[in-house]
């Protein structure tokens, strides 16, 4: 199997190239279950971020991020838009997204309580890897529909034409890959 080297500071990984596509493949980074990963690179990424007030991340790979990422900034709570509406949401703020990974529509749900906590306060959108944006824009209109104000977007990873967006902050590059029959 193809692998992609990948440094973030200290730590290094040997990501498997995997096809997502007749056409297209990507360097697999899972971060659920790496403590070491989201425990190095909170620090980093936090010393990147302009003041915030909250961090927001989209279900589920960035949770275990924003959670390190938020004890680094000294906050005590973080929000999570889900990918289903729950029977415990309140008026809850809902949106689609299509990603680059999971390749069909899924929901982007905000709790009502979650909106409220966020009204008025300047967020930072966080994931793991950032790649078309596509989920990242998802998240946005849905903190714009809350009345938070989008004070930073930022992930681990740029994937592919991201690293050249100028709007995100990031720890270090992941590139795309031709699939070759």
């Amino acid at each position: 199997m193809k692998t992609y080297t990948l440094q973030i500071g200290d730590i290094t990984r040997e990501l498997p190239i995997i096809p997502i596509s007749d056409t297209l493949s990507i360097a697999s980074f899972v971060i659920l279950g790496d403590t070491e990963i989201v425990s190095k690179s909170a620090p980093l990424l936090a010393e990147k971020l302009p003041e915030v007030d909250v961090l927001v991340t989209a279900e589920a790979k960035g949770i275990p991020f924003v959670y390190e990422l938020s004890k680094q900034l000294g906050m005590s709570r973080y929000v999570v838009a889900r990918k289903n509406v729950k029977p415990y949401m309140d008026m809850p703020l809902v949106n689609k997204v299509t990603s680059i990974t999971t390749q069909k529509e899924q929901l982007l749900c905000l709790d009502g309580a979650d909106a409220e906590f966020i009204k008025g306060k300047r967020v930072a959108l966080v994931d793991d890897v950032i790649s078309t944006g596509e989920s990242l824009r998802v998240l946005e209109e849905l903190v714009k529909e809350a009345g938070a104000i989008v004070a930073a977007k930022a992930a681990i990873l740029a994937e592919g034409d991201a690293k050249n967006r100028e709007d995100i902050f990031y720890l270090e590059y992941l590139p795309l890959f031709q699939t070759i029959k």
